[in-house]
């Protein structure tokens, strides 16, 4: 499954450059440009990593970083600094950052370490709804101890998978996409549903 990478950096030539870069390694990106940007983007979806800068305007990558370990968020974050030296190194480690890397830095190398620290972790927000099964990178339909496989395409099974990891999320995709994938499991499973977030995207639903 690919995994989604936030990108947190008020340096938007980085942005830009981490994002088109990370897509070769099959890494999905979203970028904020300020820790507040960040916290809201947080706030509506679970990513697998993070990458953040440690000097930003405003609220800085290490206080951004203690709020987000003492709200109970472990999602894995690598820091990014110009500073060089062991002791800023050993502080990000302290406060929580899995990893720490000095810019500037080769793009294969922080693909690598993102690997690295994304490898074992198991998201605990992630719990299916009722009725639907994935395993063996396929998704099923159990009824009365039978599981069904849903013939899914490549881009709906991706779909399916962002809204599902976790229930909640708001995704970003083609309405027809989305209209197909919303047809297919409204046919097979009728306690949930895809709603449309109007200028956001879709979220998936369980039904009363």
């Amino acid at each position: 499954m690919t995994k989604t990478v936030l990108i947190i950096d008020d340096d938007k030539m980085l942005r830009d450059t981490l994002c088109l870069g990370l897509h070769k390694y099959d890494f999905d990106t979203i970028t904020a440009e300020s820790a507040e940007f960040a916290k809201n983007i947080l706030s509506r979806i679970s990513v697998d990593a993070i990458v953040l800068d440690r000097m930003m305007p405003n609220q800085d990558g290490f206080s951004f970083l203690k709020e987000l370990r003492n709200n109970g968020n472990e999602t894995p974050v690598i820091m990014l600094t110009a500073l060089s030296g062991t002791d800023n190194t050993i502080d990000g480690l302290k406060i929580g950052a899995n990893d720490y890397m000095s810019k500037p830095f080769q793009l294969q190398e922080l693909a690598l370490r993102l690997n690295n620290i994304t490898k074992n972790v198991i998201k605990k927000e992630k719990v299916l709804p009722e009725g639907l099964i994935f395993a063996d990178n396929e998704f099923f339909i159990s009824k009365n101890g039978v599981n069904k496989l849903i013939t899914l395409s490549n881009e709906e099974k991706k779909l399916l998978q962002s809204l599902v990891n976790p229930v909640g999320n708001i995704v970003h995709a083609t309405p027809m996409v989305a209209k197909r994938l919303r047809n297919k499991i409204n046919v097979v499973l009728s306690s949930i549903d895809i709603i449309t977030v109007r200028g956001m995207g879709y979220k998936i639903i369980t039904k009363q």
